[in-house]
């Protein structure tokens, strides 16, 4: 649950969009696709058998499946992604707008390595993190 002290940590250091934040991560984290997850949480925090519930989410299909939604948000979210126009948005912000958009994403690559760790391992992470490192450093 380390997510949810990270949105915290998020919205107490931007309190214009914290409880917008907050209101959207509670209506994700409760939405119907979850409930099979919050209900394999609640088996374990209570000690019961968790099987039937990991049952349960075997037996979903790809796209009601909690990886999935990180993925396709990722997809949608750089689906037209061109390096080109940041420059141009980053020298044209505010501090106070240009400060707004590195809280929301301070904690974004943490999260998303620690997304792939648990999907594929720490060493292929690792892997993909560093190649892709690599590449944007030689992007001009």
């Amino acid at each position: 649950m380390n997510h949810g002290r990270q949105e915290g940590q998020e919205a107490r250091t931007n309190p214009d969009q914290g409880s917008d934040l907050r209101g959207r991560a509670h209506e994700l984290a409760t939405s119907e696709t979850m409930q099979p997850y919050l209900r394999l949480l609640k088996a374990g925090l209570q000690n019961k058998d968790t099987t039937p519930h990991v049952e349960e989410i075997a037996q979903l299909p790809l796209e009601k499946r909690y990886i999935w939604r990180i993925a396709s948000a990722l997809k949608w979210g750089f689906a037209d992604f061109d390096s080109v126009y940041v420059p141009v948005d980053r020298e044209t912000l505010s501090e106070e707008d240009l400060r707004k958009v590195l809280d929301l994403l301070r904690f974004r690559p943490m999260q998303l390595c620690m997304f792939l760790k648990a999907l594929i391992g720490p060493e292929e992470m690792e892997r993909l993190m560093t190649s892709a490192i690599a590449v944007a450093k030689q992007e001009e």
